[in-house]
């Protein structure tokens, strides 16, 4: 089969999965609110609230935007629609995920596939995407108004452009794969951390690509995943955290320095940042030092990305009804986004060495 009719046929059926999927939740969602946060998300996302720490203001502004198409007693509605079209979506991604998965096992370099092999590969990708579009977590998930359903769609999607940069990575302008799932990286924080997880599997392709047909040994392997844990370190410790605190000792100083309202450090500091960086892109460039740009390019998109929660910063300023923490400063922020209010839960018993346990009873039933 050539590859132009394989990719045509293969695009055609992705599609209908996402019909099919679409349909499957859109026909199950709930008519209102659910339980646990999704009152609270609803709520949020029509008006443009502040939620509880560390907030979602991605989420809020694509579920916003289903709310403007109905009024407000079919407000938690159109926002649960919006968790079924990101989950449909989510099983589009992951059939095109798997499709590549079993091309690349099957397909032998060099010669076309079969069409034996292509409805194999077709039939993997069908079983394997509507299995999990009827898992029972998924379909829960999907048809709610949570951030889940949301965040699966950006996992799904960061993977697959990591997958498109490794078909077209000795193509020319391969890395806009990269510099797009950087961005979609950055944007995903505004709606669930648990995206950043993807990001050892990321260095992992881009190590094997780099070192196709090679012989890659335990040794190299376990290093490739330290590697893809520093990233991840990088991102959630280090970029989420301490940018907001650089900030906020940046309006301090226009504050108390030159006597400025608050926030105008903060958006100084800002673009201060940004110009450092597209200074170092431009030099990069001129220098002809590919990988240094590309990774500052990368970093800027992410950066780009992650200031979506000056929303959050906005909203809280204007004075929403609901403004949990109210996060309407840096420092403010900080507390906000490092969940403060929930505290800390010990390992082991009690918050100091000394301290006592208390409420056991010896009296219980099983």
């Amino acid at each position: 089969m050539e590859q132009r009719k394989f990719i045509k046929i293969n695009r055609i059926i992705a599609i209908v999965v996402l019909a099919f999927a679409s349909f499957v939740y859109l026909a199950t969602i709930e008519p209102t609110v659910s339980f646990w946060d999704c009152g609270e998300f609803i709520a949020s996302a029509y008006k443009l609230e502040v939620g509880h720490a560390p907030g979602n203001p991605v989420f809020q502004l694509f579920a916003h935007f289903f709310t403007l198409f109905t009024d407000a007693e079919h407000a938690a509605a159109a926002v649960n629609c919006c968790s079924a079209l990101c989950s449909s979506f989510t099983i589009f991604f992951l059939f095109l995920t798997i499709v590549h998965f079993g091309r690349r096992i099957v397909e032998k370099k060099g010669k076309q596939l079969s069409l034996g092999s292509a409805i194999t590969i077709w039939g993997a990708g069908l079983v394997g995407a509507l299995a999990y579009c009827f898992s029972d977590t998924f379909w829960f998930s999907a048809v709610e108004g949570e951030v889940y359903a949301m965040s699966s769609l950006f996992t799904a999607l960061v993977f697959w452009c990591i997958l498109k940069w490794e078909e077209q990575a000795d193509e020319k302008y391969a890395n806009r794969w990269i510099i797009l799932l950087c961005f979609l990286t950055g944007l995903s924080i505004g709606v669930h951390l648990l995206n950043l997880l993807i990001i050892p599997g990321i260095v992992f392709i881009i190590f094997y690509k780099k070192h196709e047909g090679e012989k890659i040994s335990l040794w190299k392997n376990f290093l490739i995943l330290c590697l893809g844990g520093l990233f991840l370190f990088l991102v959630l410790y280090i970029i989420i955290p301490y940018l907001p605190k650089i900030l906020a000792v940046a309006d301090r100083i226009f504050v108390n320095g030159f006597g400025t309202s608050f926030n105008v450090g903060a958006t100084v500091c800002m673009i201060l940042i940004f110009a450092l960086c597209f200074f170092l892109l431009k030099r990069f460039r001129a220098k002809g030092k590919v990988v240094a740009h590309t990774a500052t390019l990368g970093l800027t998109t992410m950066l780009i990305g992650y200031s979506v929660f000056a929303i959050v910063l906005i909203r809280s300023a204007v004075g929403t009804p609901t403004n949990e923490n109210q996060p309407d400063n840096p420092y403010s922020l900080i507390r906000y986004l490092s969940r403060e209010q929930f505290g800390s839960n010990p390992i082991i018993f009690g918050q100091q060495y000394t301290s006592v346990v208390e409420g056991q009873t010896k009296d219980y039933y099983t």
